[in-house]
């Protein structure tokens, strides 16, 4: 009887210790996968958001050269036009004055033929008033005006050309400060996730650790348990029925010793 009560107790043992080691042995093995997963997903996230960081950063750069460039162009373009625009107002200066100059002098010439003609006996030759080169016959006067519409006209379109580029240049600068505020704004968010994810991989790589050492710990109890719980070459049912029928056997022969009738 004694040595069944062991049995028994044993068997208990031996079941709460199986019971509880499956037990951690499923939770420890869940853990594993699950943390194996995340660290992957982790991974990706850090590898995806490096490369998303290396190409914003990549971009910003390029918007800085735009800008830079499209900035030295502009410059360039504004002196060209401011010099183009002084030298047109210049030359219609000086062609207004030389048309001054022109038609004063025409103009007394003319009166200078006239009082001729007054005199008696004016030479044949200023039968008629001296009209010089005027504008009305195509002359200088005509070809300096021609002239200094010319240079007004190209002052009025070259400010007008400086107008639009200087507003093309404005839209383009402005979209490129919001365009590189949202990137750089992008660039700190996905480093600092960078960052995070970091981290927390770590963190999930030293949980992982631990938690393959505990899973191995379970298993190799787990093997500790086997002879005595599991591989027995007969399990703990099998013994107590073989033993009940040894206690019962005894127990028969015990009544036909004391000459007692069988059942």
């Amino acid at each position: 009887m004694e040595e069944a009560n062991e049995e028994a107790e044993h068997k208990g043992w031996c079941d709460k210790e199986l019971a509880t080691n499956e037990h951690t042995r499923k939770e420890k093995t869940d853990s594993v996968e699950t943390l194996r997963a995340e660290i992957d997903e982790l991974t990706s996230s850090v590898a995806k958001l490096t490369e998303d960081v290396a190409e914003l950063s990549k971009e910003v750069a390029e918007l800085d050269e735009a800008v830079s460039k499209a900035t030295s162009l502009r410059e360039d373009e504004k002196a060209k036009n401011t010099q183009t625009i002084q030298d047109a107002m210049a030359a219609q200066s000086a062609v207004a004055q030389a048309l001054t100059v022109l038609k004063d002098f025409y103009t007394k010439a003319s009166e200078a033929t006239a009082f001729v003609q007054q005199q008696p006996e004016a030479p044949e030759i200023f039968d008629k008033p001296y009209k010089g080169m005027g504008a009305e016959s195509g002359g200088v006067v005509g070809m300096l005006e021609v002239i200094e519409s010319d240079f007004a006209r190209l002052e009025t379109d070259t400010k007008s050309s400086e107008v639009t580029a200087q507003t093309e240049y404005d839209a383009f600068m402005s979209d490129s400060k919001v365009d590189k505020a949202s990137k750089t704004k992008d660039i700190e968010h996905k480093t600092a996730k960078t960052q995070d994810d970091s981290e927390a991989m770590v963190t999930k790589k030293e949980d992982l650790e631990g938690t393959e050492k505990e899973l191995d710990a379970a298993l190799d109890y787990f093997d500790k348990l086997k002879p005595s719980c599991v591989d027995a070459g007969v399990s703990q049912e099998d013994r107590g029925a073989r033993r009940k029928e040894e206690i019962e056997s005894l127990q028969e022969a015990l009544r036909i010793l004391n000459g007692e009738d069988l059942p």
